[in-house]
């Protein structure tokens, strides 16, 4: 029987380490925090390690690990097994193994990824059965292991970590959203990162399409070397897939009018083309596609429309995790906003938000990078957490304002993730309307 370790019980290895169990393998997991499925996984028959790996494990002859994407390479105890040479494997390649009858279009990229993933499987389900996995937040061993039941089309969010470890994983069609700096406290520098999200298309081959942005000047530059059938996509210029007349179009095939797209903003036209082309491919047929996309909203925590108290309207927009991110929220509005940013350092910076000071009107920074964000406006509020930034915002704010909650950094100071920080501040939102008349000067 071979021997595998999981590393990791996030939502992820909870769910590789049942289907390899189910599997036959002989399942160990182990995580540095309270696994709190541990009597449950130990009536499954899998050894569990939990509040500290022991370095007994490191002993043990394993045939390969499966390791939790955000548990970097360089981690002291991950090293252990590397030097060894033993194969380090996601949680999304080992689930494919066992899923041959899966179909995937497969999104990755710095931002836009979560809204083209729910796009696209919105637009597949109307050809058949269909799931929405990966870094969107449900593992693909968990989608397995709940629907193995013959095909299916997989909307499949995958990050850089995850694409290190998938050595074999092959979707019918991928993209690259765009490509701008992120994650430097994973990667050792920019040029890993980009490089790691062309992974995504390294097992493609004859007819499977990659779809190119060349928009984006990284990407041109990057994605230099596609094995499979190459889609050029651009809102600027001629291309495969492109804005005529109107309308997007696929090798002049009508997939959608673009009058009747209700995201705002020149990227989420970006992203509807990109979820389009890839439903194009996997079977989707013109007028189906230009439906779906006519009555698809905003998706939660991404420039989410929250409220309006007392004639100021309120956006949750807490997956802008970066810089980048950050700077296409301020692009959507017309007029400055109230910024709310702050949280965990990614260590990259936030030079690019200093060409867009003019779009906010006034600045409220909190949480690990408060100092630093504090730089760009001198007259920047500095203050500890959410629920006091977003208090302060209520009581600065003047009808006609416009507040935007858009971090522009990861959550990990003080939230489990962008989910869990976007929904406290939609409640900390729906909290102030029971407060009308409390503002005064600060």
């Amino acid at each position: 029987m071979k021997k595998v370790l999981v590393i990791g019980c996030a939502r992820s290895g909870y769910w590789v380490s049942l289907l390899l169990n189910d599997k036959g393998y002989d399942v160990t997991i182990t995580d540095k925090d309270k696994i709190n499925e541990k009597e449950e996984l130990i009536n499954k028959g899998i050894s569990v390690y939990d509040e500290g790996h022991l370095d007994a494990l490191k002993t043990i002859k394993w045939d390969f690990i499966v390791k939790n994407p955000g548990i970097a390479y360089h981690n002291a105890f991950v090293s252990t097994f590397i030097e060894k040479n033993i194969p380090i494997y996601a949680e999304i390649e080992v689930a494919s193994w066992y899923a041959p009858n899966f179909s995937y279009g497969a999104i990755t990229g710095t931002n836009g990824k979560t809204t083209i993933t729910t796009l696209l499987y919105e637009l597949l389900k109307t050809k058949g059965k269909a799931y929405a996995s990966g870094n969107i937040g449900i593992p693909l061993s968990e989608t397995l292991m709940k629907h193995d039941d013959g095909k299916a089309d997989i909307a499949l969010e995958i990050s850089a970590f995850q694409l290190l470890g998938c050595p074999t994983f092959r979707p019918l069609v991928s993209v690259i959203t765009n490509l701008t700096s992120d994650h430097l406290d994973y990667f050792e520098n920019i040029d890993e990162y980009f490089k790691a999200k062309t992974l995504v298309y390294r097992n493609q081959k004859d007819d499977d399409w990659f779809i190119k942005n060349i928009d984006d000047q990284n990407i041109v530059e990057y994605c230099d070397n596609v094995q499979c059938k190459v889609i050029s996509m651009s809102i600027e210029k001629k291309a495969d897939l492109m804005v005529y007349d109107g309308w997007v179009t696929l090798f002049d095939v009508p997939l959608f009018n673009i009058a009747n797209l209700r995201l705002v903003g020149k990227h989420n036209l970006q992203n509807a083309m990109m979820a389009a082309a890839m439903a194009y491919k996997m079977g989707v047929l013109p007028q189906a596609i230009d439906e779906v996309i006519s009555s698809f909203d905003a998706i939660e925590h991404r420039i989410e429309y929250v409220t309006e108290l007392n004639g100021v309207k309120y956006y949750n927009d807490s997956k802008g995790t970066n810089t980048d991110s950050t700077v296409i929220a301020l692009k959507s509005f017309d007029t400055p906003v109230i910024l709310l940013a702050g949280g965990y350092d990614k260590h990259t910076g936030f030079s690019a938000l200093y060409d867009y000071t003019d779009s906010i009107k006034k600045l409220i920074v909190f949480g690990a990078t408060k100092t630093e964000l504090a730089k760009l406006k001198d007259d920047a509020i500095i203050c500890m957490n959410l629920k006091e930034a977003t208090d302060i915002a209520y009581r600065l704010a003047n009808e006609g304002d416009i507040v935007l909650f858009s971090p522009a950094c990861a959550s990990y100071d003080q939230f489990n993730n962008y989910e869990e920080r976007g929904r406290i501040f939609k409640q900390y939102v729906q909290d102030l309307a029971s407060r009308e008349g409390e503002k005064h000067d600060i």
